[in-house]
């Protein structure tokens, strides 16, 4: 961790909760001594279970086995005790339980460092909309209607800080195994701002403002990320229908496959150079 400080905005388990809590004690205490966060997916692996849906509703009624809310919130809640002890930034990955949005509410009440995102498709499907499709299996899973209400509710209130896309493009190949034999994994660079600007913005529900704090500026400022010289232009009046053979990423799995989104990127620019142009 040290011999790559200088080179990184944070540490990050990377889809592989850390099951020690020993090992998590000594990676916040060498992060906070370097002045770096700690990035955690939270996931206690004893309580899996062999589970690759939500355990609920949907994995009841179609015998499939389900991943219960608590190998989540569990490893949230004693990551906070650590914190607690350490002082070290911690942000969670993709939070999806309605627990875990209030055990991260009443850590911040405290004064615990700590920041979350979700991701859209945690705030627009739950587990009524799964399908026998691959497409619908990420991880976490898509939770119960309380679970999503939970998060649109934490959002709104400023437990959730950001919004990610938790962008995990598999092949179609790795998709086309059904809901058990399928890896985990939806893409959603190529929809995330789409599908938030449509669902949320346009209905009302969030402001132009808030939507670009949760999905650039809040990021950029718990990360200490340096602003690039780049902008991009959108035309929010023109929709179009999602079609994944017109994605750039080379996965193509996505729930939100032929649903109508506004918002076309017609330009962008990194760095003073034309990254896309449509």
């Amino acid at each position: 961790m040290e011999e790559i400080a200088g080179d990184v905005i944070g540490f990050s388990d990377d889809g592989r909760g850390v099951q020690s809590d020993e090992m998590m004690l000594l990676a916040m205490q060498k992060a906070k001594s370097l002045n770096l966060p700690i990035v955690a997916h939270c996931e206690v692996n004893s309580l899996l279970n062999g589970g690759y849906i939500h355990d609920g509703v949907y994995a009841k009624a179609h015998n499939h086995k389900g991943i219960c809310s608590m190998s989540e919130w569990a490893q949230i809640a004693r990551d906070i005790e650590l914190v607690k002890k350490t002082g070290v930034k911690y942000h969670v990955c993709h939070i999806s339980t309605k627990e875990s949005v209030d055990i991260i509410r009443k850590a911040k009440k405290e004064g615990v460092d700590i920041t979350c995102e979700t991701a859209p498709h945690y705030l627009i499907l739950s587990d009524k909309d799964l399908k026998e499709d691959g497409v619908y299996k990420m991880n976490p899973p898509l939770r119960g209607e309380e679970d999503k209400k939970a998060l649109i509710e934490g959002v709104l209130d400023g437990t959730i800080d950001m919004i990610a896309t938790d962008h995990a493009p598999h092949s179609e190949e790795e998709k086309s195994k059904g809901l058990s034999g399928s890896v985990f994994g939806i893409v959603g660079i190529e929809t995330a701002f789409q599908l938030m600007y449509t669902h949320f913005v346009k209905t009302g529900v969030l402001s132009m403002e808030k939507l670009l704090d949760l999905m650039v500026y809040n990021a950029r400022k718990r990360f200490n990320i340096k602003e690039d010289l780049g902008f991009s232009v959108w035309d929010l009046d023109a929709n179009y229908t999602i079609d994944p053979k017109d994605f750039l990423s080379k996965g193509k799995a996505t729930p939100f496959a032929y649903e109508t989104v506004y918002g076309v990127n017609l330009l962008t620019v990194v760095n003073g150079k034309v990254a896309y142009k449509k």
